[in-house]
């Protein structure tokens, strides 16, 4: 059932209120249209216990309410617009007979979160997974993941400490752009321009290897990112891997990843490269093992390619191979899905990736969405359906869940899992998503987060997506992340 309304008004109209409002609409796919409700919403706030009611009223019909106290642990502000969303949320659901949605009213990139700091409240499981069905009406199941996932990760995240870091690499680059893709990467330039990325990249990562020295920081992990970094020709990408093997290996170092992405980027000299820089984890990223898929989405190789790439780097010293895979591609059905998992475990990764296909702002996908060009995306029932298959499969092929993070406008109102054997999660995964340590970024579009244990916050600094500004102003950026640093740790 497809549902209009032409307008509404808030009795709190602040942005915050707004924005709630806007997202409860795109969780239920509440469109706007002339002739379309009109829906009032006045939301109301007793102090001492704090308690809020939200009613709702659709043009003349009665008014309909919610109200419930906040918990004693939850800060007033977050109570106010968490009760507000949750009640509109049920008073909608009952209203127009909707299906509840699986996260329930969860929005933000990482719920997981929330688990770990119940957890750290000394909250037990349990406990946590009622919390999460009765605050954020969350179904049974993302409960259960999410819970789950929060307890596997704590041991992993207590191999760190205040001066533990990890440093993100960023290359920007890439041979083509797939069709869903809105990461801020450039198709590989010529050599002049990859000359000029590579003088200022050496000059960025010397003061990142600086301020790691300055400050005492232990590296635990380096992840190379993009882009896809070995779309540098040979050259370029075996001086880049050096100069980051020589300023941040270490015989202490827990974890090297590289992602190495596309088969049409991969050669034997890079392989040797990345054997002789001790790195632990690759990423081979098929998304899909269907030929048709691969050639929609704008990728230049075929499923055979992306085999005969995995076996090569099994014969290699690197202990782990990630795999990742996209739910919901263009095209795709439940059985294509079936086919691909099959697949890709068949290969037997280290870990697997499954990705829900999210709309990005940016994407090519997005603006023939909004052409209303033929896309031929697959329903949101059915990409729950893919997921549910996917997680099945992966359990019974001794994979189990690690690392989640949720990105808007996600196919199905899923969600990114990371899933490994045993021993074989990223802790740099981990790290990223939970934001619990130390990420200095350096390379075009890297971004550096200073996490202030001591204030609980976290100080950012972005290098800049475009990479003529990158080139050309390295130094300004640079000394932004100094800063940074220098806010959370003081002067050294």
């Amino acid at each position: 059932m497809e549902l209009f309304i032409r307008g509404f008004s808030l009795n709190d109209d602040t942005e915050v209120m707004v924005k709630l409002f806007k997202e409860l609409m795109n969780l239920f796919g509440i469109k706007t249209a002339e002739e379309g409700m009109f829906f009032r919403v006045r939301n109301e706030v007793a102090a001492s216990p704090l308690q809020v009611t939200t009613t709702l009223v659709i043009d003349n019909e009665p008014p309909l309410t919610q109200s419930a106290a906040a918990p004693a642990d939850e800060k007033p502000s977050g109570a106010k617009h968490r009760l507000f969303k949750l009640h509109l949320y049920r008073i909608l659901r009952q209203r127009f007979q909707l299906t509840a949605a699986p996260w329930g009213i969860l929005h933000g990139v990482r719920p997981t979160k929330i688990a770990h700091r119940w957890l750290a409240a000394g909250m037990e499981a349990e406990g946590i997974k009622g919390r999460l069905k009765q605050d954020y009406a969350c179904s049974e199941a993302k409960a259960e993941l999410l819970t789950a996932i929060a307890v596997k990760q704590l041991p992993l995240m207590a191999l760190s400490t205040e001066k533990t870091v990890s440093v993100y690499v960023g290359i920007p680059f890439c041979l083509s752009r797939c069709l869903y893709c809105s990461f801020p990467s450039h198709v590989l330039p010529g050599e002049q321009k990859l000359t000029e990325f590579m003088r200022v990249f050496l000059k960025d990562l010397t003061a990142a290897k600086e301020l790691i020295d300055q400050y005492g920081f232990t590296v635990q992990s380096i992840y190379v990112g993009g882009g896809t970094p070995t779309s540098l020709p040979d050259p370029f990408f075996i001086a880049m891997l050096e100069a980051v093997y020589r300023s941040f290996y270490h015989e202490g170092l827990a974890e090297f990843t590289l992602e190495a992405g596309r088969p049409d980027s991969m050669t034997e000299a890079k392989i040797l490269a990345m054997e002789q820089a001790k790195v632990t984890r690759v990423s081979v990223n098929p998304q899909t093992m269907k030929a048709a898929t691969l050639q929609r989405i704008g990728r230049r190789h075929s499923p055979e390619d992306i085999v005969a790439m995995y076996r090569r780097l099994r014969q290699t010293k690197i202990p782990h191979i990630n795999m990742d895979v996209i739910l919901g591609l263009p095209g795709e059905t439940v059985g294509d899905v079936r086919d691909t998992i099959a697949k890709v475990t068949a290969l037997n990764p280290d870990d697997i990736t499954l990705h829900a296909l999210a709309i990005k702002k940016g994407s090519r996908l997005k603006l023939l969405l909004e052409e209303n060009e033929q896309t031929e995306l697959p329903s949101d029932e059915t990409v729950l359906e893919m997921a549910a298959f996917a997680h099945d499969y992966l359990r019974k092929s001794g994979y189990s869940p690690y690392y989640l993070y949720r990105q808007g406008y996600m196919r199905g109102n899923l969600e990114n899992i990371g899933w490994a054997k045993p021993g074989a999660e990223s802790l740099y995964n981990i790290e990223i998503i939970e934001e619990a340590q130390t990420i200095i970024g350096l390379g075009g579009a890297a971004t550096t987060k200073a996490v202030d244990h001591k204030n609980k916050r976290i100080r950012a600094a972005f290098h800049p997506k475009d990479l003529t500004t990158y080139l050309r102003d390295i130094d300004r950026y640079i000394d932004k992340r100094r800063q940074v640093l220098c806010e959370v740790y003081g002067e050294s």
